[in-house]
């Protein structure tokens, strides 16, 4: 017998710690929602792989965690979601906004007749022995928040959606029963049970501090404690120990990809066309994440498969059967067990590819990431260590200059200028801020605070500062190439914002582009400790008004919706190619310009499609604009176009309360949304679906692609009452 699941993904979990002296930790499992249960595998979905399970009639709340403290998350999934059940919750962390709005939509539909649902629950984690929400230390303390299961909707049970099955199972293969063990306890995996955790380290770590251990390329080590996100304390095969920077290594599993050289997890299409062309080789080819949910892609290089005898590439979908054992294949007739062992047959084989997968354009042009500091739990930089050469510029804080760190790296060295900054107020945010730590953020290293003038250290970027790069190479960017930038700092705010830090001054001069023409943002935070009239309101609040919202001219409100807008008009800077906002007005007029409604006008360089994103980051009312999440899969979308087969994940509609029409290229891919009554679709001005009239005004549409065509069609699936 088998069951069908409603939803499948792979997530982390965190211990659930029954124990006083069970440990805390994070594991990688691949989470599975039937009608009966939620259960998690270690690899895959098989009983033999089976860590745990949870009778959903038992469950009691099932809602987002507020992480208000700011709290570091260890792994690398940064949206965390709760499943309270009997006495115990377990923790899951989803890896975008989108992924964990599903999994909590989707069960908490499923435990809405449940007889035990809370009446309050605790909306922070439970961690170090209190609540962070109420501080209270009884881990068995009521909950301090009013638990609605569907927030202002009733729990009054969901009719039936029509075609549920079909679009709740699509592209997912049926589970294995466990007929014996029904009644089976759940998640005794990881308390105690003396499993080592072995990783393999993708780049040469030499070891800076005498606590640090080195790291060669493709060693394994065994992890001995997460000491944070950033620093794990291991053992190497001849027994020593040290810290190694987290992102240095990857998890030794064979569903793990990132240890192969010829897989590029942050490679979008833009990019890899790019490499594969700088490569130039018959047959050179990248796989990559898709824009698309657990999804791969295949982008191939040939010189012989256009009929002009120029090269093309090629992007090749991984797909995957239906059954069980779950198969891969890029040609229907050569079916594989796993995605390595598929690359290798079609590195001997082209078997219905352009070309054969000869030689992979990987991690060979990838350089070492920044670390989180030079090393562990090291913030405070002492000044002789570094050396000053060449100015790379000055600003608001003071002098830049390029220099070394002990002779062997290189940095960039920001001199604070005497009365420019609250000293004493950064120094401490420094610490916080120097955990932070993404490839598409500006890394800071440390600090020089015990003498004048305080240094502060950070990531040489190379190529200098966003704008001055727009501008020198104005005329010469592509349109991929200008979209690719945008999702660069859409992706480094993304990470911001889910560990709950504002930036308040996001513009492109505060953006950093480097040797690999990657973006990074920098500078996130430090606006509130500087002195200058620039950033100065006549009621004293900081901010740069020609980058500012409404809500920070009236009330001085900074939030991660104040950081959207200013988002939208860096996307303006950037399809300007380097142009300054609202160029002929003062900052006074600016003011009044925008509080009137007033918005910058659509880039040459910018589709309608760009412009409208730009415009939902200009919306009066801050929480209807998109978040950093949306935008990251909208822009990721329109930079991958590619026609993906009927059996992709639906798509979802986005639209603000009160509208009543929108065009279809405003898809999001979650397969629930809330919209007005009698409202209409349309793609390219054709009318293709208006909705009856409902009880309330919600609505649910899906918008699938169709296999062959680029056709866009919407399906109601069912009113919420």
């Amino acid at each position: 017998m088998s069951v069908a699941p409603l939803l499948q993904e792979t997530l982390f979990k965190r211990s659930q710690q029954k124990k006083r002296t069970s440990p805390l930790n994070y594991k990688e499992r691949v989470f599975v929602l039937t009608k009966t249960k939620l259960t998690y595998y270690e690899g895959r979905p098989e009983k033999k792989f089976k860590r745990g399970s949870i009778e959903l009639s038992r469950i009691k709340c099932v809602e987002i965690v507020k992480n208000g403290g700011g709290i570091i998350i260890p792994c690398q999934n940064k949206y965390p979601f709760q499943v309270v059940y009997d006495t115990n919750t377990l923790y899951v962390f989803a890896p975008n906004q989108r992924s964990r709005t599903l999994w909590v939509l989707m069960l908490k539909q499923e435990i809405q007749n449940n007889a035990g649902v809370l009446m309050k629950f605790h909306p922070q984690f439970w961690l170090e022995g209190l609540w962070l929400c109420c501080r209270q230390a009884d881990k068995q303390a009521p909950g301090c928040e009013e638990y609605n299961l569907f927030g202002d909707i009733s729990r009054k049970p969901l009719p039936p959606i029509p075609g549920e099955e079909d679009n709740r199972r699509h592209g997912l293969p049926p589970i294995p029963q466990d007929d014996e063990d029904a009644d089976e306890d759940e998640d005794d995996e990881e308390e105690g049970t003396g499993e080592e955790e072995v990783v393999v380290a993708m780049f040469d770590f030499p070891g800076l501090e005498p606590h640090d251990l080195k790291l060669v390329q493709g060693g394994e080590y065994v992890i001995l404690e997460k000491c944070d996100a950033n620093w794990y304390k291991a053992r190497n095969q001849y027994g020593e120990e040290g810290y190694i920077p987290s992102n240095y290594v990857t998890e030794k599993t064979s569903g793990n990809l990132v240890q192969y050289v010829w897989f590029s997890k942050d490679v979008n299409r833009n990019m890899a066309e790019e490499l594969l062309r700088k490569e130039d080789k018959e047959g050179a080819f990248i796989v990559r994440d898709s824009s698309y949910p657990s999804t791969y892609t295949v982008s191939l290089y040939t010189k012989s498969g256009s009929g002009d005898g120029g090269p093309i590439i090629k992007h090749y979908h991984i797909k995957q059967t239906q059954g069980i054992p779950r198969q891969y294949y890029l040609a229907e007739k050569h079916l594989f067990n796993s995605i390595p062992e598929l690359i290798e047959y079609h590195r001997h084989n082209g078997a219905g590819l352009a070309a054969r997968l000869r030689y992979p354009v990987g991690k060979k042009h990838k350089s070492a990431p920044s670390t989180a500091g030079f090393s562990y739990d090291m913030w405070e930089i002492n000044p002789s260590e570094l050396t000053f050469m060449k100015e790379l510029g000055s600003g608001q804080y003071g002098q830049v200059r390029l220099g070394m760190w002990r002779a062997q790296h290189k940095v960039a060295i920001k001199a604070i200028r005497e009365g420019a900054m609250y000293e004493e107020d950064f120094i401490e945010e420094a610490k916080i801020m120097m955990k932070l730590s993404h490839p598409k953020l500006v890394q800071l290293y440390g600090v020089c605070s015990q003498q004048k003038p305080i240094y502060i250290v950070t990531e040489f970027m190379q190529q200098g500062c966003l704008v001055n790069y727009l501008r020198q190479g104005r005329g010469s960017f592509s349109l991929g190439s200008l979209l690719s930038m945008c999702l660069d700092v859409c992706e480094g705010m993304e990470y911001l914002d889910a560990n709950s830090f504002i930036h308040r001054d996001l513009a492109a001069r505060n953006c950093l582009v480097n040797d690999a023409l990657v973006v990074k943002v920098s500078d996130f935070g430090m606006a509130r400790y500087v002195l200058d009239n620039q950033y100065t309101s006549t009621k004293g609040a900081k901010f740069p008004v020609k980058w500012s919202p409404p809500e920070v001219f009236n009330y001085c409100k900074f939030s991660s919706k104040s950081d959207v807008w200013s988002y939208g008009v860096l996307m303006w800077e950037v399809f300007t190619e380097g142009q300054m906002p609202f160029d002929q007005s003062l900052n006074h007029e600016v003011v009044t310009m925008v509080t009137s409604g007033h918005r910058l006008y659509r880039p040459k360089k910018a589709t309608p499609a760009l412009y409208d994103i730009m415009e939902l980051c200009w919306n009066n009312r801050p929480e209807e604009r998109p978040s950093f999440s949306e935008l990251c899969l909208r822009l990721s979308d329109i930079l991958e176009d590619d026609v993906l087969p009927s059996t992709r994940l639906p798509r979802l509609l986005l639209v603000a309360e009160g509208r009543k029409e929108a065009a279809l290229n405003s898809c999001q891919k979650l397969p629930f949304v809330a919209v007005p009554l009698y409202f209409s679709v349309f793609n390219t001005g054709k009318l293709l679906h208006v909705s009856a009239a409902v009880h309330r005004p919600l609505l649910l549409i899906s918008c699938f692609r169709t296999a062959n065509t680029n056709r866009q069609h919407a399906l109601t699936l069912n009113q919420l009452s």
